[in-house]
């Protein structure tokens, strides 16, 4: 080799010892930024994940919290108009009164019950050790006694922590009788809130804890309920450095770790609910992430070097490496696809976990929406089956077959529901067929007669005179026609003058409005969500106007609603008209 070759061949290895350094650098500054952005960006998405799921949550807690008070609420009343009470009251004679609130507190699901005399003595109780105790200077018994309404005392409990207790004044004739107390179980709740959250509590109007998940808050205002924690451990105190970095919106530390807290307002004499969600899941699945990017962009930096370690290799060596070098490539792409099998069989068994958790999503949902659709006919076969009773029993025998016909219609109507769920899965139009929207609203209110017969309603129908043909399902879409229906018929219960008005009109699109003159509706925006309704517990489970606005939406239409201006609801469905069906009118 001459020295002039020796010079550029030294020059040019230093050349790409500089190209390498520079790279190097390069690489590492952008995986720092990448990181970086990476951490913020996923921080903020998780975080908002978190802090939804909380305040879902807590809406969730003081939904219960208030149900729970509700239902109590009305015991008193009942309980005061009880007459072995008031008889047991007037006689002085109670060797039956603690029985008779036994017989009612598992029912009620009460913690405690108690009668009360006229002089604040305990009389019958539901806790034996009770009976003979003075309560003639305590609030619930003396506000009672001057209030004609049932009144809610928040007191200290004789167990320790507190108490909520619901008392009425029992009158006879004008005269006081005595008093009937019910204390509400919310320690229940206590325990399903802890079960699920890391830390809840409620606070009356003066800010002072009345219920919550850690028993050393109760009777305590919020910042000395938090300067009551254990103090942090050293490995606490370092997980609070590696938070501070992380753009969490830290509002509190419970137990030496960041948690998010969330405040709702509970409508009930001031109170309000607090919690406390950790952080922990965030910080986890964020580090999973940039873990991976530091793996990968190691690895990038690893291949970098050695890919540079083998072109100078290749450089000086001789000749004769070159086949262990082949040989030591082969070895490494082994272990790299060993490596990238081992990730797809990992990646595999993530997607399996992913597709059964969405099959269950699916089965629950489907089921809801399955056993929602056949209440309706179910219903209507049970007052078909009543009204065959009572026909039989008169010696009407063909108005009874009349009966028995309309029950085997529903139960081929329920058939045919059952098999609506290949249509429901395929989320296709391969059922779909003409369907005069005449004959399903006619049929539909065929369907309502007997809930129609069990009160007065005036029914209005205004049908056009040509088909209003469309192209679709009609048993869903008299699915959609029957809950509007129904929903019209409940919200007109409280009404004088009951009336429906149902109207077809057609124009470019098929236009059903079913309007009703009942309350209106309160809040629009979520009217078609699942599970939301207005109706008293056990009339419904929220789910009618979210399958019919899915039903509806399938079908290539909308359903929208509103207030009438002259009060009521009023429901509107538009559909595509059928266009043969149109030119054909034209």
């Amino acid at each position: 080799m001459s020295h002039a070759e020796f010079t550029t061949q030294t020059g040019t290895l230093r050349q790409g010892r500089w190209l390498l350094r520079l790279s190097v650098i390069v690489v590492c500054l952008l995986g720092m930024v990448t990181i970086y952005t990476t951490n913020l960006l996923l921080t903020q998405r998780f975080t908002e994940t978190t802090r939804n799921r909380a305040e879902v949550r807590l809406t969730f807690y003081v939904a219960n919290l208030m149900s729970e008070l509700q239902r109590n609420s009305i015991v008193p009343q009942l309980l005061a108009r009880d007459p072995d009470l008031i008889q047991a009251l007037s006689a002085n004679n109670y060797a039956l009164s603690t029985q008779r609130l036994l017989s009612f507190v598992d029912e009620i699901g009460a913690a405690s019950l108690m009668l009360l005399d006229k002089d604040g003595r305990a009389v019958a109780a539901t806790d034996r050790n009770r009976l003979g105790e003075q309560h003639r200077s305590d609030t619930s018994f003396v506000n009672a006694l001057r209030s004609n309404a049932t009144v809610f005392t928040l007191g200290e409990s004789p167990q320790g922590g507190y108490s909520f207790v619901y008392s009425r004044r029992i009158d006879q004739n004008g005269s006081t009788m005595g008093v009937i107390q019910v204390a509400v179980d919310l320690a229940k709740l206590e325990r399903s809130w802890a079960s699920v959250s890391d830390a809840v509590y409620v606070t009356d109007s003066t800010g002072n804890i009345i219920l919550t998940t850690e028993q050393r808050w109760r009777g305590l205002d919020e910042a000395e309920a938090l300067r009551r924690q254990t103090p942090p451990t050293a490995i606490e105190v370092a997980l609070r450095a590696t938070q501070d970095w992380a753009a969490l919106p830290i509002d509190a530390y419970l137990r030496g770790e960041a948690v998010l807290r969330r405040e709702a307002r509970v409508p009930f004499q001031g109170w309000r609910m607090v919690s406390y969600t950790a952080y922990s899941s965030v910080r986890e699945r964020v580090n999973g992430v940039l873990a991976l990017e530091v793996m990968g962009f190691a690895i990038f930096l690893a291949m970098m070097f050695w890919f540079a370690s083998r072109k100078a290799t290749n450089r000086v060596a001789v000749f004769e490496r070159e086949s262990a070098e082949l040989r030591a490539l082969n070895a490494a792409l082994q272990r790299e696809i060993a490596a990238r099998k081992q990730v797809e069989r990992n990646l595999e068994v993530a997607e399996q976990t992913m597709a059964q958790t969405s099959k269950l999503a699916a089965l629950g949902e489907m089921s809801a929406a399955v056993s929602h659709e056949l209440n309706q006919p179910l219903a209507a076969m049970k007052t078909y089956l009543a009204g065959a009773r009572l026909l039989l029993q008169r010696k009407r025998p063909e108005e009874t077959l009349s009966s028995f016909q309309r029950i085997d219609d529903l139960i081929d109507r329920m058939g045919a529901i059952t098999r609506q769920l290949k249509s429901y899965a395929r989320k296709g139009s391969d059922a779909f067929e003409e369907v005069d929207t005449r004959a399903a609203v006619s049929s539909a209110l065929s369907m309502m007669e007997p809930q129609l017969k069990n009160r007065y309603v005036e029914i209005s129908r205004t049908l056009p005179g040509e088909p209003a043909m469309i192209f679709g399902d009609r048993l869903r879409l008299e699915q959609v026609i029957i809950n509007l229906l129904r929903n019209a018929i409940d919200a007109t219960k409280t009404v004088a003058d009951p009336r429906i008005d149902v109207i077809l009109a057609l124009g470019e699109t098929v236009t059903l409005t079913v309007r009703d003159n009942g309350s209106g509706i309160d809040d629009l925006d979520t009217l078609f969500e699942p599970f939301y309704t207005t109706k008293q517990p056990g009339d419904g489970v929220g789910l009618g106007l979210a399958i019919s606005s899915g039903i509806v939406n399938d079908l290539g239409g909308r359903m929208t609603a509103r207030n009438g201006a002259g009060g009521g609801a009023v429901f509107e469905v538009q559909l595509p008209r059928l266009k043969t069906a149109a030119k054909a009118a034209e």
